[in-house]
């Protein structure tokens, strides 16, 4: 291709002038519920062109119109002629439309979710988890179709396999990919320190007049919510407990809330800026997931110098290291005496604070641009 790459002496990659052409699919900023894809799509992206590393084209479904924010792409997008559910069901079925109807003329596709296009140019897929495989009855029939017929595909078509944690690592050699054919590829995290106003207002706004023990993420099976409900039902703290996200499918926590009133407040989905003093206003946050392929809300409250319980076994503990306590998710018994750990001793609390903020600054979008910088040389090399 006329291309001449070099490793620089930042680990970056310099080139001739001339950086591959990346169609980069990022449908799921449309989702109902973006989750984290989203927020990995969207950051990767940013990374990627702030560094310099490749020009990228955003390739999605039609649409009338941007997707709310904090989920607008930080690229070009180009749009394809059908609405999302055809579109799935043509890649997955009939294998048209190539992304290139969209993008153009391009070196490389890089299918950011299980999503897989066409392979008309070497392709990268990042696999955020393999949830689906282990715990096959916390997703829908629906969504049980999808991801299996599209795990085949990968296996079948996609060049190289990034994954964000040893642990989708370890579910992806399991599934059938070669070693090969798999890449480490972390993601980072983007958050301020939230300042003592924010918490303040953040308080105020949601009415948290009392300490509060804080979880976030989508409102489905996996993130175990019956499991931390049980367990705060047990345990004897000065504390509410306050559940930040938009409701999912397959979970309802209607019944394990009522008996407890207003020591549990749902607040649903919240603006992004609210986010980081919720974070920072809580004395602990619990994350006490049976699944995870990364596990941004533990990074996010890591990086407010918030204390963490989260789940051993699954990617959040290789986040976390020896920054957080761990529970075993399947115990409410065991998940209400890691937060008693952390509630009952203060010195305890600030010292977890402080050693995961100190291990949360490791985790930068940087390093995810320059791995992905490789990817995108490793497979433009092979047109």
């Amino acid at each position: 291709m006329g291309r001449e790459w070099a490793p620089s002496q930042r680990g970056l990659w310099e080139d001739d002038g001339v950086r591959p052409k990346v169609a980069y699919t990022i449908e799921q900023c449309w989702h109902a519920v973006p989750g984290g894809t989203a927020v990995a799509g969207i950051e990767m992206a940013r990374a990627i062109t702030e560094a310099g590393l490749a020009e990228l084209v955003g390739v999605a479904a039609r649409h009338r119109r941007p997707p709310p924010e904090p989920f607008v792409p930080p690229i070009p997008v180009r749009h394809l002629a059908l609405p999302r559910i055809p579109l799935y069901e043509a890649w997955s079925r009939v294998r048209v439309p190539k992304v290139e109807r969209a993008s153009g003329p391009v070196d490389v596709i890089h299918a950011t979710t299980i999503a897989v296009p066409p392979r008309t140019r070497p392709m990268a897929l990042t696999i955020h988890d393999l949830a689906f495989v282990r715990y096959p009855e916390h997703f829908t029939a629906h969504g049980l179709r999808f991801f299996r017929r599209n795990l085949q595909l990968a296996l079948a078509d996609v060049d190289l396999v990034l994954c964000s944690s040893k642990a989708v690592w370890a579910d992806a050699e399991t599934a059938g990919f070669p070693p090969e054919r798999l890449r480490m590829v972390p993601l980072g995290v983007r958050s301020e320190a939230a300042t003592t106003t924010a918490v303040d207002r953040v308080r105020a706004t949601y009415l948290l007049e009392r300490p509060y023990i804080l979880w976030t993420g989508t409102v489905e099976p996996r993130k175990n919510l019956h499991g931390l409900l049980q367990a705060f039902r047990a345990l004897d703290a000065n504390a509410d407990l306050v559940l930040v996200g938009p409701k999912g499918w397959n979970e309802d926590i209607t019944a394990l809330i009522e008996p407890l009133g207003d020591r549990v407040k749902p607040l649903g989905f919240v603006p992004a800026g609210d986010l980081g003093p919720l974070y920072a206003g809580a004395s602990v946050f619990t994350f006490p997931s049976f699944a995870e392929g990364f596990g941004f809300p533990v990074l996010e409250a890591m990086t407010q110098g918030t204390p963490v319980v989260t789940s051993r076994g699954t990617s959040t503990e290789e986040i976390g290291g020896d920054a957080v306590v761990l529970i075993d998710p399947t115990d409410p018994g065991s998940i209400a005496k890691g937060l008693a750990k952390v509630l009952e001793n203060d010195s305890f609390a600030a010292e977890l604070g402080a050693r995961g903020k100190e291990r949360a600054a490791h985790f930068s979008w940087d390093r995810t641009a320059e791995l992905l910088g490789e990817v995108y040389q490793e497979l433009a090399e092979k047109n």
